[in-house]
C-alpha cells in the first residue's frame, strides 16, 4: 500500500513538471509597444495638426466643467440629492447614482441641443466645409439658445452690468456673461424645487412627532417611525416618475 502511494505522488508530481514545461515553452504573445517623440515639422500642415491635437487635449480638459456648467445637469443633480436628504436616506441612493442618473437625464435633455450643434457646426468641421472660426461662430447659437430659455432676466442683467456691456439683442449677448448668468439661475430653480420637495417630507415628520408624543413614547426617535412611513408614501406615489416627469417638463 505504502509503494502505491509512493508511485502515485510520484506520477502526480511529473504530470504537474511536465505541463509547466509545456506552458513555460509556448511562446509568449508580443505586446504592443507605443512610442511618443517630437519630431521637426517638415511643412505648415504639421504645424497645424500639432496645434489643433493641443487645443483638443485643452478641451478635454475643460469638458467636465462645460459638462455642469452649461447643461442642465447642475439641476438635476442638486433636485435629487434634495430628495435623498428630505427621505432622510443621506446615503441611498448612493452618490454614484445619483451623478449617473443626473448625468444621462442631461443627456436626454440636451440631445436636441447638441444634435443642432453637431449638424451646423462639428460635422462641416470635421469634413472641412468650415474652418475652426466659423465652427466656434455656429456652435455658439444652439448653446445660447438653451441657456437664454432657462436664464432669469434678473441674472443676466446682473453680469451684464457687472461687465458694463449693453448687447442690442440674444445673438450677442457674450458667452462668458451667459453662463455665470445661467448657473446662478439653475441654483435659484433647484433651491425652490427643493423647497417644495421637503413640504411633504416635513409635514409627516412633524405627524409621526405629534403621534409619538400623544401617546407617551418620547423615548423612541421619530426617524424610526417616520423614515418608513416616507418610504412608503414616495413609493405608493410613484416619487421617481413624477419626479423625473417634473425636472423633464422644466426644459420642455
Amino acid at each position: 500500500m505504502y509503494n502505491q502511494k509512493h508511485y502515485l505522488r510520484i506520477l502526480i508530481l511529473s504530470l504537474l513538471l511536465g505541463s509547466i514545461s509545456i506552458l513555460w515553452a509556448q511562446d509568449v504573445p508580443a505586446l504592443p509597444k507605443i512610442n511618443i517623440g517630437l519630431d521637426s515639422a517638415k511643412n505648415p500642415t504639421d504645424v497645424n495638426t500639432s496645434l489643433q491635437v493641443l487645443l483638443l487635449l485643452t478641451v478635454l480638459s475643460l469638458a467636465p466643467a462645460l459638462m455642469i456648467l452649461t447643461t442642465a445637469f447642475t439641476r438635476i443633480v442638486i433636485i435629487l440629492s434634495f430628495i435623498r436628504t428630505a427621505m432622510g436616506t443621506m446615503n441611498i441612493p448612493p452618490n454614484q447614482v445619483v451623478v449617473g442618473l443626473s448625468m444621462f437625464l442631461t443627456f436626454f435633455v440636451m440631445a436636441p441641443t447638441y444634435r443642432q450643434l453637431n449638424d451646423e457646426a462639428l460635422q462641416p468641421y470635421l469634413s472641412k466645409k468650415i474652418d475652426w472660426n466659423q465652427a466656434w461662430d455656429k456652435a455658439q447659437p444652439p448653446l445660447k439658445n438653451f441657456m437664454m430659455k432657462n436664464t432669469y432676466e434678473k441674472d443676466l442683467k446682473l453680469f451684464l452690468q457687472i461687465r458694463n456691456e449693453q448687447p442690442k439683442n440674444r445673438n450677442e449677448v457674450n458667452l462668458l456673461t451667459l453662463i455665470p448668468a445661467f448657473v446662478l439661475s439653475e441654483l435659484k430653480t433647484a433651491f425652490i424645487i427643493g423647497f417644495y420637495i421637503f413640504v411633504p417630507f416635513l409635514m409627516i415628520d412633524l405627524i409621526v412627532s405629534s403621534a409619538l408624543m400623544s401617546m407617551g413614547m418620547m423615548m423612541l426617535p421619530p426617524t424610526v417611525v417616520s423614515l418608513p412611513a416616507k418610504l412608503l408614501v414616495f413609493a405608493l406615489s410613484d416619487g421617481w416618475s413624477v419626479l423625473v416627469a417634473s425636472i423633464m417638463s422644466g426644459y420642455s
